[in-house]
């Protein structure tokens, strides 16, 4: 899949998912370090009570603690950046970096900045910066993933946009496809998109099978590692033993 569009079915399909499963399911095909590819807790949902968001990554750099270098205009007059949002496929999600050191004094996104994103077609805002009007960007529906609250904007500018950002640990380049819901954000490689929903469902009815061992009556360990091995879930060092085998095999 390219980040031109998502396939029919497939936003749904990710709305059901949590980024818990698909962050688990994206490891399974061994493309990526599982240290990677999601925020840390520098970076949490404002409203977890809301339903997960998927989008492709728009991004920008901010800063707020001081005025910027040129012109005087505040951060939500900056049509250039939103031209450019406009070349994102949708849906969208804002992913913004603030390069002040602490970052956060002041907030990027409130609620005027909230309605603007929305109506260009982004459905969250991702960012290791502050927030504001909680209530008026709640109202909207409009997600929120944030470093910090602030009651002030100070001297919130864009300084570039449309390169690869990094927020919460999670380095994200522009069109990237992220999951976002109460948890955190994960991004999900497009190479692999259309296969993780499937790979997810089978680890999730594979969990339950193992809660519902955990239920039964006449619960013994013996039962659990039983199901483990039906499961076909290896233990570390069951892993670790194939891994080094493949190894040789490759050599």
């Amino acid at each position: 899949m390219t980040q031109d569009s998502l396939p029919p079915g497939l936003l749904e399909q990710y709305r059901g998912l949590s980024t818990c499963v698909v962050a688990s399911a994206i490891e399974s095909f061994g493309i990526r370090l599982p240290n990677v590819g999601f925020t840390d807790s520098s970076v949490r949902c404002i409203f977890p009570e809301l339903p997960a968001v998927l989008g492709h990554a728009v991004t920008a750099r901010v800063r707020s603690a001081t005025p910027p270098m040129e012109g005087g205009s505040y951060y939500y007059w900056r049509t250039d950046w939103w031209k450019q949002i406009l070349t994102v496929p949708t849906p969208r999600i804002v992913v913004v970096e603030d390069l002040d050191h602490p970052p956060g004094l002041g907030a990027f996104a409130g609620g005027v900045h909230a309605n603007i994103l929305k109506a260009l077609g982004c459905a969250a805002l991702v960012t290791n910066g502050a927030v504001r009007d909680l209530p008026e960007t709640r109202s909207i529906g409009f997600q929120l993933f944030a470093g910090n609250l602030s009651v002030s904007h100070g001297y919130a500018h864009i300084s570039t946009f449309g390169e690869t950002v990094e927020v919460g640990h999670l380095k994200v380049r522009p069109g990237e496809l992220l999951l976002g819901d109460l948890h955190g954000v994960v991004s999900i490689p497009l190479e692999i998109a259309e296969k993780v929903p499937a790979v997810a469902q089978g680890i999730l009815e594979r969990r339950q099978h193992l809660i519902e061992l955990c239920h039964a009556e006449g619960f013994t360990l013996d039962k659990l590692e039983a199901g483990r091995r039906e499961l076909g879930i290896m233990e570390t060092r069951e892993r670790e033993m194939q891994d080094v085998s493949t190894k040789r095999g490759k050599s």
